[in-house]
Order: C-alpha cells, then sequence, then structure tokens
C-alpha cells in the first residue's frame, strides 16, 4: 500500500529545498543551497523508485485520492490529488533521476556563478512543478503543474536577465506558450462543460457525454465536440511540447544555462505535453480526426526541424533542434495511438538527450566557453570522458542497435508503418527520411567537436586581441558553413556564454591557445550516470512496456487502432528485435547517415562550403529557420502593434479622448456660451421670452 504520507515527501521535498534555498540562500551559503536542494531531490527519487517497486514488484494498488478540496463551483471541485499508476511512477522516477542528475552536474558548471544559490532554488522548483503535474488526478492541478512549469522555464530562461538576448528568449517562451495555454485552457473547459467534473476518472467515464454533442465553430458547420476538445487539448501540448507551428521558443531557450536546457528538454517541461495526451487517451481514442491531426503535426516537426540541425553550428542549437525532432517523433506515436511507444520514447529520450545536453555544456566549460563548433575539433584526446558518454547518447539518438533510441525509435516507426488513421503514410515518410537527418546531423557535431584538425586553435591565432565571438575568416578555408544569423545572435551574447558570470571569457583571445580540459567529477560523473540507462534501459523495459502488461488499465485504445499490438504479435525478445531490425531499411538509412556526415566532415571537410553555395537558397531557408521568426514577428508582432495603435486612435483617441472627455467638455462649453447669450440682463428680453413661451405652450393646447 503506498502511503498519502509518501506521495506528499516525494512533492515537497523539492518545493521546500527551493524555498530554503531562495529565501534563506545568502545565510547557507552556496554549499549549503546545493545541498538542500540535491537532498530535496534525491528524496523525492528515492521514494519514486521505491513507488515504482511497489507497483510492479509488491502489486500494490493504484492510488487516486484526493489530497485537498480548494473549491467548489456549481457542483464542479477543485481539488489537489494523486493518481499514482504505472505511468505516473514512471514518470516521477525518470524526472527525479534526470534533475538529481542535473542538481549535481550543476555544482560544476555554475561554481562561478554569482546567482548560484538563485538557479539552484529555480531547478528545484521546477522539480516539484513537474511532479505536481504528473502526480495529478484532475485537471485543475495539471493545470497548476502546467503552468508552473512555464513560469519556472521563463525564468531559468532568461536567468542571466543582463544579457538581451536572454531576456528576449524567455519573453519568447512565455508570448509563444500563451497561446498553447489558450488552447488548452479552452479544452479544459470543454471537458467541464460536457461532463460536470475535472477529476481524471469522472471524466474518462462520462466521455460519451462528449462524443454525444456537437458545435459550430463556424455557421452551418458542425464539429463533433470530442473532436473539437482533444483539439484545443493538444494545442496546449503543441507549445508546451514545441510541435510545429509554436515551436520557435525551444531553439532560443538555449539562452539558459546548460543544466536548466538539459532539464527542459530532456525530462521535464517539454515531455509534458506527450504525457498529457497520453494520459487522455481515453478521450482522443473517441476522435480519429483529432489523431490524425496530432499525427500530421508531430510528422512535419520530426521531419522539417529536423533539417534545421543541419546548418546550425552552436554545438547546444543543434542538440535543441534534435530535441524538436524527437518530440515531433513522439508526438506521431500519439497520432497512431501508439500512447504506449510515446512513452517509451519520452523515458529513454529523457535519458540520452539530457547526456547529450550534459555533454556540451562539459565541451563548453572545457574549452573556456566556447559553443561555435566550427571552433573546435580534436577534443576527443583532451575530453576523454566527455566523447565516450557523448558518444553513447550519439548513438542512443540515431538509433544503433541495441541501445536504448534503437528500441525505441524502430518501435515507434513500424508502428506509424502500420497505422491507417488518416495522414500515416505522410507521417511514416517523414519519420524514415528523418532517421538519415538524425544521423547525418548527430555525427556532425561529433566529428565537428572531437574529430578532425584542432581548429580552437587556428582560430585563436587568427582572432588574437579580438573580441569572443568572432567567427573564422573564410568559411571556405576551414570547411564548413558560412554564418547564419544566429551564430551572429549567438555571438553577441558570447560574452556571458557557458557560466554567465558577466564578464567576458575569451581566454584564447588574450593569453594565447585554448588548452581544452577534462571537465570536473561533478560534470563527469552525471554523464556516466546517464550513459548507463541510455545504453541498456530500451532493451531491459521494451517486453513489458510496448508488448507486456506495463500500461494496462492506464492507456486506453481502441482495437481498430492498435499498431503495437499487431508489431507484438511478431515480439521474440529484445534480440529478435535487433535482428529483425536487420531486415528493415532504417538502420541502413541511419548508417548513411553516419556515412554521409564522416565523409563531408573527416574526408572532406571543403565540401560543405561548396554544397552551400550551389545550393545556397535551401541553405539558407534552413539557416532562417524557414523563415518562421520573420513571419511571425511581420504578421503577429507588427501585425499587433499595428491593430493596437489603430484601436488607440479610434478608441482612446478619437473616441474616449475625442467625443467623450474632450466632446462633452466643448458641447458644455458651447451651450453655455449659447445660454450666456440669452442672460442678457435686460427686463424687456426676459418678457419677450415669456411670451414667445406663453404663446408655443397656447398653440400647441389648442392643436394637439
Amino acid at each position: 500500500m503506498i502511503s498519502q504520507s509518501v506521495l506528499l515527501t516525494i512533492v515537497l521535498a523539492p518545493l521546500l529545498a527551493a524555498i530554503l534555498a531562495g529565501i534563506a540562500g545568502k545565510v547557507i551559503g552556496r554549499a549549503g543551497a546545493h545541498t538542500v536542494t540535491i537532498a530535496g531531490v534525491a528524496i523525492a527519487f528515492g521514494l519514486s523508485a521505491y513507488v515504482l517497486k511497489l507497483l510492479l514488484v509488491d502489486g500494490a494498488p493504484i492510488v487516486n485520492q484526493t489530497v485537498y478540496t480548494w473549491l467548489v463551483s456549481d457542483g464542479i471541485r477543485m481539488e489537489v490529488g494523486f493518481l499514482v499508476d504505472n505511468l505516473s511512477a514512471m514518470m516521477m522516477t525518470v524526472v527525479t533521476f534526470v534533475s538529481l542528475c542535473v542538481h549535481v552536474y550543476t555544482i560544476g558548471y555554475m561554481k562561478d556563478d554569482p546567482g548560484y544559490q538563485r538557479f539552484f532554488a529555480y531547478i528545484s522548483l521546477f522539480t516539484f512543478s513537474m511532479l505536481m503535474l504528473v502526480m495529478s488526478n484532475n485537471f485543475m492541478q495539471l493545470f497548476f503543474g502546467w503552468e508552473a512549469v512555464g513560469v519556472v522555464s521563463y525564468l531559468l530562461i532568461g536567468f542571466w536577465y543582463t544579457r538581451p538576448s536572454a531576456i528576449f528568449a524567455n519573453l519568447k517562451a512565455f508570448l509563444v506558450n500563451r497561446v498553447g495555454d489558450f488552447g488548452f485552457v479552452l479544452g479544459i473547459a470543454g471537458v467541464a462543460y460536457y461532463t460536470g467534473s475535472l477529476d481524471y476518472a469522472t471524466v474518462f467515464d462520462a466521455r460519451d457525454a462528449i462524443v454525444a454533442n456537437t458545435m459550430e465553430i463556424f455557421p452551418g458547420v458542425e464539429w463533433q465536440a470530442i473532436t473539437v476538445v482533444c483539439i484545443c487539448l493538444f494545442v496546449g501540448a503543441m507549445g508546451k511540447s514545441a510541435q510545429v507551428p509554436l515551436h520557435v521558443w525551444l531553439p532560443d531557450s538555449m539562452e539558459g544555462p546548460t543544466p536548466i536546457s538539459a532539464l527542459i528538454h530532456a525530462a521535464t517541461m517539454v515531455t509534458a505535453g506527450i504525457f498529457m495526451v497520453a494520459r487522455m487517451s481515453p478521450l482522443f481514442e473517441l476522435s480519429e480526426m483529432a489523431l490524425s491531426f496530432v499525427l500530421v503535426i508531430g510528422a512535419t516537426t520530426a521531419f522539417f526541424m529536423g533539417l534545421l540541425g543541419l546548418v546550425n553550428n552552436d554545438i547546444k542549437r543543434v542538440v535543441a533542434y534534435s530535441t524538436l525532432s524527437q518530440l515531433g517523433y513522439m508526438t506521431v506515436a500519439l497520432g497512431v495511438s501508439a500512447y504506449a511507444g510515446a512513452l517509451f520514447h519520452l523515458m529513454t529520450h529523457a535519458f540520452f538527450k539530457a547526456l547529450l545536453f550534459l555533454a556540451a555544456g562539459s565541451v563548453i566549460i572545457g574549452m573556456h566557453h566556447e559553443q561555435d563548433m566550427r571552433k573546435m575539433g580534436g577534443l576527443k584526446k583532451y575530453m576523454p570522458i566527455t566523447y565516450w558518454t557523448s558518444a553513447i547518447g550519439t548513438l542512443a539518438l540515431i538509433g544503433f542497435p541495441g541501445t536504448s533510441g534503437f528500441f525505441s525509435k524502430d518501435a515507434l516507426i513500424e508502428a506509424v508503418h502500420a497505422s491507417h488513421i488518416p495522414g500515416a503514410t505522410y507521417a511514416y515518410w517523414c519519420v524514415f527520411l528523418g532517421v538519415f537527418i538524425t544521423a547525418f546531423y548527430s555525427f556532425r557535431l561529433v566529428f565537428m567537436t572531437f574529430h578532425g584538425p584542432e581548429r580552437f586553435r587556428e582560430v585563436a591565432h587568427e582572432s588574437h586581441g579580438e573580441s569572443n565571438g568572432t567567427h573564422l575568416t573564410s568559411d571556405a578555408d576551414a570547411g564548413h558553413e558560412p554564418d547564419t544569423h544566429e551564430d551572429h545572435h549567438a555571438a553577441a551574447a558570447h560574452g556571458d556564454h557557458g557560466h554567465g558570470h558577466g564578464t567576458s571569457h575569451d581566454d584564447h583571445a588574450h593569453h594565447g591557445p585554448v588548452e581544452p580540459h577534462e571537465s570536473p567529477w561533478v560534470v563527469t560523473l552525471p554523464l556516466i550516470l546517464l550513459a548507463i540507462p541510455s545504453l541498456f534501459i530500451g532493451a531491459v523495459t521494451i517486453g513489458p512496456m510496448l508488448f507486456g502488461d506495463f500500461f494496462n488499465g492506464v492507456l486506453f485504445v481502441n482495437e481498430e487502432h492498435d499498431v503495437l499490438g499487431h508489431i507484438g504479435e511478431e515480439w521474440h525478445g529484445p534480440l529478435g528485435f535487433v535482428l529483425h531490425a536487420f531486415q528493415q531499411p532504417a538502420i541502413y538509412l541511419a548508417f548513411a547517415g553516419w556515412a554521409a556526415a564522416w565523409f563531408l566532415y573527416i574526408k572532406r571537410p571543403d565540401l560543405p562550403a561548396v554544397i552551400a553555395g550551389k545550393f545556397s537558397a535551401l541553405y539558407h531557408l534552413f539557416a532562417k529557420k524557414f523563415y518562421f521568426d520573420e513571419i511571425y514577428q511581420a504578421v503577429f508582432a507588427r501585425g499587433s502593434v499595428g491593430l493596437g495603435t489603430a484601436l488607440w486612435r479610434v478608441g482612446d483617441v478619437a473616441l474616449i479622448d475625442g467625443a467623450a472627455v474632450n466632446g462633452s467638455a466643448r458641447a458644455v462649453g458651447w451651450l453655455s456660451g449659447v445660454m450666456r447669450r440669452l442672460q442678457s440682463g435686460y427686463l424687456y428680453h426676459y418678457a419677450f421670452a415669456m411670451i414667445i413661451g406663453l404663446s408655443v405652450l397656447l398653440a400647441w393646447y389648442v392643436l394637439r
């Protein structure tokens, strides 16, 4: 039996630690801040693992209980409560484990930052927010956790608030997520309207009440209420999980410190949308149109966002575009009703993507806060632990046979291939071709960073005495692509890159060539801890999670949508799954991506610049991120300013100031002027007015 006190401890331990580090940070000092927050998250992780063990091994019953009733309004109860089943227990364990690794890593990464205690308070608060989200048993608490992770991410993306680029990035994330959250609120309102409840179990039992209703969004066009509700809920997921076209905030969120990049993009905020849709599977299964919408959006994100990683030169942003693409893969799995496949990939991705982000941060430390991959190369011998753990994360990301990413990604592609939901063919080709793209940009990063000539020495020689953030003087000579607008954007903020101490860290510009070095143990230990599940957890868990009873009673799938059940008929264990993969084309496409990256960045490093020149229009399309930012700025940002200006002129200036305030004053002034002329002070004027008035009164009486 899982006690309520255990669940409350899991949630409240990170919260109390965050409050202590935030409010009493100056009193307890740096060591005290990281000690209490790490202890709080460690307690949450230990108890989460214990809860998962009770559910899986001891057969403890699922917990669905109310802790506190906040408000009852017109029969709708707004409560704080916990739903702890295999899904939430898995999420709790993954979130707290990754968060624990990030906390330890932060000791080394942020060691000289003046906001050390504040950062630990934020990331601990972030963990609390995500736990509230995944453990909730009702929409009200879900929305609380949803907004809480958004608020803390805003604080963390703009952590270095003296940098204009960081403030721009967190405002961008905030505004884009408000668009998604507007749809999310509408979806929750629809659920409450049709079912009269916000409790998951009650809503799922009453879902036929939603199906039985229709609504008119446009006059004369009826929509099924369940379709509208599910699409509105998914719009919230589009914002939080960065799906096209609400994806634009995620690459810019790299302005925050690297530890929070790992925490936001690996196991917490961006996976909240995936978790929410999976949790709402009893609703989404009732609308094939909503599933098709989810499928197409996810496929578009998976393929087209991966293309952007091909041309970017910032090591963190390449990993960020990888996150966008992999979130698209998870969303595609949701769209074909392979909810277990989406959650399985979410779990494996949490480990290897956190590993890749933290490895990128280790490179940044070792390179004295440099992020441009064109200024790296040959780091393998200087940073062996970072290299090998990064290589493991890369192999898992591309789906190398036997790694965790292989099992989750291959199962996902097979599920899409077996689906008949409208849009499945388009989605299959997107995720299939995405295998090549993923392998190419992943090994492009590895080869540019860890292999080849030591370009950081060349750059140091060329830029001696110059300010930090300068680029190679000749891209053609370097064998890499020309600068993108993002590189210039990154360069502008480079004086604060890495740790954000508020000073320039351009060691090589002022003190000769950079000498890379391996990161301290508090940085490399989390890399090793994350590399282990990145290698093995997929093989261990694929059987029960995809083809077993791990999600029995948690996820709901219509029989005609059960693609994983179809694939499971040929399941013969992890080894059989690996052998079967060699009969499928995806694994060879991944190999082709590796071979292409090796040829272009190791064998013939002069070719990328030539190719970029020959296909300059396509290159700049990718470099400009399909012009989403420009479109949003021209249409929405400037359009909103124009609309506001027009409304100000019409409403405020013309109507309120002109007609109401100034107009009424002028009218009173005119009337008083007229009345003043009537008050002449002459008796015969008043007598004449009285006679005229009496004449009018008599005429009216006679003629009426």
